[in-house]
């Protein structure tokens, strides 16, 4: 019998709910800080497959969420594609040569950089037990391409935003070659054994509504439809960071499986606005987190109880901050796992 965060994710609203958390595995667990001290930089665990997948299943062993988070980067897609990929001390990930200053074509794609991630996804799904789900994941393709075309991260996008209107050709056809890796790489995933994928918008919040549709919806819409055409049963999670009124739109539009909300958005307002039957994620503050205490008991009740009417996966709005206290991880498990609809 599948799992409990795979049947809510196919639709079924299950007394209780299964919970996983943006990066769960992570630098707030000790046992990943003695590994990473052991092995070395981030890039460097990610292509050691038997450490990747080490880290993967560490939360699952520690708080036996529901759902194992293959540990990797969303800017793998973008190293395969043939930009130069590295993780610099305080300063985060850099691409290079960037497309703002480069063309599309001078890259030479290296696909061999994909197939140490789906060894992790084998050895993970070897060792998982049977009643967890295995997720793998990718970047969609407006947030990949803010890095591919930036060199880094930024807080608005401008650079990309900018290049989005002063040549859509050329930004479309980046777009275009950022679906057809995710596509593939997603599948691979799935044949080495993930039981949904995720797809990660993480910047989708800078667009204007109508770039929201060109650049989010439609390309996500595309990656749904060839992964529900190779895989039916492998549901999609499409997490648009910052969408607001927007996710009704990309709910609709993108047919994903299930959509995972931010903390910005009330929960209230998504319970009535959303397709009815439509799985919700999320969507606790990790700050909340971090903070602990009663009103963190207080907001997680309330999410519950505002999903209690559809299928709902309890996930934070974001990731799991590095400073967060274990102990308030087992907490929040305790509450969750003491809910019932």
């Amino acid at each position: 019998m599948p799992g409990l965060l795979l049947r809510t994710l196919r639709g079924e609203n299950t007394a209780e709910r299964p919970v996983w958390l943006m990066r769960q595995a992570g630098r707030y667990l000790p046992e990943y800080r003695a590994l990473r001290a052991q092995k070395g930089g981030f890039l460097a665990l990610v292509y050691d497959a038997e450490a990747a997948a080490e880290i993967t299943l560490q939360p699952i062993r520690r708080f036996g969420f529901d759902g194992a988070i293959l540990f990797s980067d969303i800017l793998i897609v973008p190293y395969a594609m043939g930009q130069d990929l590295e993780f610099l001390t305080g300063e985060g990930p850099h691409l290079s040569p960037r497309l703002a200053d480069a063309a599309l074509s001078a890259l030479h794609a290296v696909p061999a950089r994909l197939a140490p991630i789906y060894e992790t996804v084998k050895q993970v799904r070897a060792q998982l037990p049977g009643d967890r789900t295995l997720l793998g994941f990718a970047g969609s393709p407006w947030t990949i391409a803010t890095y591919m075309v930036n060199g880094e991260g930024s807080r608005d996008q401008h650079e990309t935003r900018a290049m989005a209107y002063r040549d859509p050709v050329a930004f479309q056809a980046i777009i275009d070659a950022i679906v057809a890796v995710t596509v593939d790489y997603l599948a691979g995933q799935i044949l080495a054994g993930a039981e949904a994928v995720q797809l990660f918008d993480s910047w989708a919040g800078s667009l204007a509504p109508a770039e929201f549709e060109r650049w989010v919806i439609a390309p996500t819409a595309r990656i749904v439809a060839a992964l529900r055409q190779r895989f039916p049963q492998v549901p999609v999670i499409g997490f648009p960071k910052g969408a607001g009124e927007k996710l009704v739109a990309y709910a609709r539009e993108t047919a994903v499986d299930a959509v995972g909300i931010d903390e910005t958005i009330d929960p209230l307002w998504v319970a009535r606005s959303l397709p009815d039957g439509l799985p919700v994620q999320g969507n606790l503050d990790p700050l909340l987190l971090l903070a602990g205490g009663a009103e963190l008991e207080r907001q997680t009740l309330r999410i519950l109880d505002a999903f209690a009417d559809r299928p709902h996966v309890f996930n934070l709005g974001h990731g799991i901050g590095q400073t967060t206290p274990v102990e308030h991880v087992g907490h929040l498990l305790a509450l969750i796992r003491n809910w019932r609809r």
